[in-house]
Parts: structure tokens; C-alpha cells; sequence
């Protein structure tokens, strides 16, 4: 049956309803979120890894929860594609007597487009979720397993171009000449992918979210690969286009946005600015691309594993342009066939320190039921060679050929950390990777992260890593633009919590 349209909806686990089946034991009330511990609410390590000198550990799976595949949100489309960006709203993360609770300021990509990409206006949705992680060491079933991590729905916001004009999903063929006064001005846009000249309205494929004090927040997104500042209420307030290395040509050097054709240099299709986050201490934005360039690499995925990382200080950014004040290369895990598995969302930890999820494709939605590498892994630019402003932000100067990295740079030093594939933890929650495709089969396409504290003073570096699945609306019962779909599965959007201890982090770096 299809959800409701009503906003404040709990998505509540089918636990307490079936069988009169117990919900999960949860910590000692003292022992989280009032800055107290004990020995029997901390989970144990899972696995530790060093990364310049200092030790991380990954105390494991800690909740689990998920939105149904057919729930309906207020515009009357099907919920979707939310794992596409995740952050925490603003001063809404809280701890109290074991559990927390806040709001995720989510945005889906570029709406249902298993055949092709739709006249789907970009969005925002807010989802307020109770936490109550579990720390127990007996298996719960899939349905207790959800009671950890529940969700209501609040309410969804449209994000609209200039002169109120409504955002697209479609591949862009066009490009709108920037508006006067660009690059000087600092809200002033520059060439921008719209979906055609007969529908010149800006064209985004959502990747990343950060949100910010004031209720605006940055959205970065694969067809530039550009990263767009929109308020409260959804209005552009200005755009950051990356060098020119990163913007997509065509052989006689002409701006093509279009995620359907290959190009000669910048983005490879569907590989744009699949990563965003926020030193928020010191006002600077990362972005990263999903693998490597066109001039890098990036068409085969066996020369595809160095990308590109740049960094913008945006502490004034309606008075002044944010400014390019790094870039560095970030070498991605391959698979033991050489095959780059890259990166769907980075998370900023502290001073040249971040968290990278990289994946493959497999899992609930994909043909291949069985996955080999989803995790949260670390990487650090500390010592890495800074190549802003230098000729490798030109597309006829790559940083790489035939997978081989120019000697001189020295590319960010990478670790796998978090396993998402550990098949004890995922047991914990009722979940398992490969056969049988179920509903309790973990989800292929894992692509953000959100960091929290867990404030607790006898434990003052551990954070939760909070994780969505973009299920690419999926879904028997979909609605997409007012019409029914069907696309023959259903693939929940599936969210983790992981606990992970991260020295040298800061709520003032995370924003809580």
C-alpha cells in the first residue's frame, strides 16, 4: 500500500507489531549522551588503522533504519534518491539519557531516470530521526534493528534558478553565457548548464549538502562540476565554477555540461563533484570528484583512481568570490583487478584529515547482489603537493597518464578504515551482503556522511558516522512527476550509524 502524503509520519520498524517481538535492548541511560560512560554501553573495536602517527578505531554498526521505497513526500513525488547528500540541520544534533535526536537536511540527485533523465525539479527534504544506538552483542532481527534508528518526515523545500525559474534534472545541451560583472562580482554566475535554449532553466544533479548557521546551504553537483549556495527558501544565491581543468570540453574546447556525450577533458559524466563538506572553524569548502578527469584518466577505470580534491575559503562569500586556496590529488582504492572503486562523499575530521566513502555498485538495486567494498576510509593532504594555481589546472597538463602520476606530485596518503561489508556487524541488524535479494540485503549504492559527536567526556574523540543509500528512487509503487511507476524492485532507503573514534576532531570543526 502506497505511504501517506501526511508530513510527521513515523517511519516506525514493523518490531513492536510483529509477534509481539521485544524492541532491542538499548544502552544504559547513564551511560550516553549526559557525558557519562561505563564499561557495558561502549562497544569494543572492531578494527583500528594508523594514519600519520595517529591511531582511528572503528568500534563497529551501532543503528540502522530506513524509509520505505514507495513513501510519497509533499510535492506528491516518490521520497528518493535522499542518500545522494546528507548533513545535519544546524544546532538540531541533541543527546539526552541515551538517545539522540535531530533533523537530516537531505537532497535526492535528479529524480527517477532508469531510462533517461526527467524535467525533475532539484529539492531539499528535512527528516527529524530518534537514535538510540545498541551496543548489545546478540543479533537483532531485521525489524528490531530498525527501532534503533526512526524517522518522521517534516517537509520538503524546491530549489529554483534565478527569476524564481524553476531547477531541472535534464542532461543540460545548453549553456547560458555568465551574467554581467562575472568573475568581479561575487554573486554574479558564471556559464551555466541549463537543459536546453528552449528551457533555459539550470540543470543539477545533487551530490552533496553542507548546511550552514543561517538556514542556507552549499549543494555541489555532477553536470558542472559546480557547487551553488541556495537560501532558506530555496532561491540561488551564487555559484563556485571549479579551474578549468575540471570543466567538461569537447575537442575544440567548447563548454558541454551534458552527462550523455564523452568529452575530450574535465568531469567525466555522472563523475562531477560527488563530494562536499565544511572545515566549518575555518570557513573552508572541499569538494572532490568522483574519480579522476577525462586528461587524468578518467574514461577507463583502471587509470581512473587519481582525482582531485580543492579546497575555497568561503568565510565572506556574498562580499567576496569564494577564492581557490587548494587543490591536491587523492589516489582511490582499486580492486584486485585494478578497477578504481571511487568516492561518493568525503567528510571533513580536522586539519587535513577526512573520511572518504568509497564503493563499488553492488547490492540491493544492482544486478550483483554481491558487494566487496563499501567502507568509510581516511585520507590525509597533510604533506601532500598543493597544485592550485599552477599549470595542472590546465586540461592540457594532467596530473596523470595511463594511470601513472606525474612524479612531481605527491598525491594525499589513503587508508581503508570502516568495512560497511563486515558480515558480523551487518548480522547484528538483520542485514547480510550477497544471496538471498531481500529486503535485508544491504543496499548497493551507499553515497554520504554526516559526523556527530557522541558526548561523552570519558570518551571525548568518538563520533557517530551517520551513512544513507541512494536507492535511485526505486521502487513498484513510484511516483515521479505526478505519473506511476513501476520499476520492478523495491529498494529502501537504507541508513547506518557507525561509532568510530577520530583524534584531533572538534565540534567546532563538525558544527554541533
Amino acid at each position: 500500500m502506497l505511504n501517506s502524503l501526511k508530513t510527521f509520519v513515523y517511519f516506525l520498524a514493523l518490531a513492536s507489531y510483529v509477534n509481539g517481538s521485544p524492541a532491542p535492548s538499548s544502552p544504559n541511560p547513564n551511560g550516553k549522551g549526559n557525558g557519562k560512560s561505563d564499561k557495558n554501553s561502549v562497544p569494543q573495536a572492531v578494527n583500528s588503522v594508523e594514519l600519520n602517527g595517529v591511531t582511528y578505531v572503528n568500534k563497529g554498526l551501532v543503528g540502522f533504519g530506513l524509509i520505505p521505497s514507495d513513501f510519497v513526500e509533499s510535492t506528491g513525488d516518490t521520497l528518493g534518491g535522499i542518500g545522494s547528500a546528507i548533513d545535519f540541520k544546524f544546532g538540531t544534533f541533541k543527546a539526552s539519557k541515551g538517545k539522540f535526536t535531530g533533523t537530516l537536511v537531505v537532497s535526492p540527485d535528479r529524480g527517477f531516470n532508469l531510462n533517461q533523465t526527467i524535467d525533475y525539479q532539484s529539492r531539499r527534504h528535512e527528516i527529524d530521526f530518534v537514535f538510540t544506538p545498541y551496543y548489545g552483542t546478540a543479533n537483532l532481527s531485521f525489524a528490531n534493528a530498525q527501532t534503533t534508528l526512526q524517522f518522521t518526515y517534516k517537509t520538503t523545500i524546491l530549489n529554483w534558478d534565478r527569476q524564481h525559474v524553476k531547477t531541472s534534472g535534464l542532461s543540460p545541451i545548453a549553456v547560458r553565457p555568465p551574467q554581467a560583472g562575472y568573475p568581479f562580482k561575487a554573486l554574479a554566475d558564471p556559464e551555466m548548464p541549463i537543459a536546453s535554449k528552449a528551457e533555459p532553466h539550470l540543470s543539477i544533479d545533487a551530490e552533496g549538502i553542507v548546511h550552514l548557521r543561517d538556514g542556507s546551504f552549499w549543494l555541489s553537483d555532477e553536470y558542472g562540476p559546480y557547487i551553488y549556495r541556495f537560501a532558506t527558501d530555496g532561491s540561488l544565491i551564487q555559484t563556485i565554477q571549479p579551474p578549468n581543468a575540471f570543466l567538461p570540453r569537447d575537442a575544440r574546447g567548447n563548454l558541454n555540461f551534458t552527462s550523455d556525450e564523452t568529452l575530450a577533458t574535465g568531469r567525466v559524466g555522472n563523475q562531477g563533484f560527488e563530494n562536499l563538506s565544511l572545515d566549518r572553524k575555518n570557513n573552508i569548502l572541499y569538494a572532490m570528484l568522483q574519480s579522476a578527469t577525462l586528461q587524468d584518466g578518467g574514461l577507463d577505470q583502471t587509470t581512473s583512481r587519481y582525482t582531485r580534491l580543492v579546497a575555497y575559503d568561503v568565510s565572506k562569500p556574498t562580499k567576496t568570490r569564494p577564492k581557490l586556496v587548494g587543490e591536491w590529488v587523492v589516489p582511490l582504492p582499486q580492486t584486485k583487478k585494478n578497477k578504481t572503486l571511487a568516492s561518493s562523499d568525503i567528510h571533513f575530521v580536522s586539519p587535513g584529515i577526512f573520511l572518504a566513502l568509497a564503493r563499488d555498485g553492488k547490492g540491493r538495486g544492482d544486478s550483483n547482489d554481491e558487494s566487496n567494498y563499501k567502507q568509510a576510509d581516511l585520507f590525509t593532504i597533510n604533506g601532500a603537493t598543493d597544485i592550485h594555481d599552477t599549470k595542472f589546472d590546465d586540461p592540457a597538463h594532467p596530473i596523470a597518464i595511463d594511470g601513472v602520476l606525474d612524479p612531481s606530485i605527491k598525491p594525499a596518503t589513503y587508508v581503508p578504515f570502516v568495512n560497511y561489508l563486515d558480515t558480523a556487524q551487518l548480522a547484528k541488524f538483520g542485514l547480510h551482503d550477497g544471496d538471498p535479494d531481500d529486503r535485508t540485503l544491504i543496499d548497493a549504492k551507499w553515497e554520504s556522511l554526516a559526523l556527530a559527536s557522541v558526548n561523552d567526556n570519558d570518551y571525548p574523540n568518538d563520533y557517530f558516522v551517520f551513512t544513507a543509500s541512494d536507492n535511485d528512487f526505486l521502487s513498484t509503487h513510484g511516483i515521479s512527476l505526478g505519473q506511476p511507476f513501476d520499476a520492478g524492485v523495491d529498494v529502501d532507503n537504507q541508513f547506518m550509524v557507525f561509532r568510530v573514534t577520530l583524534p584531533g576532531a572538534s565540534k567546532a570543526y563538525i558544527g554541533q
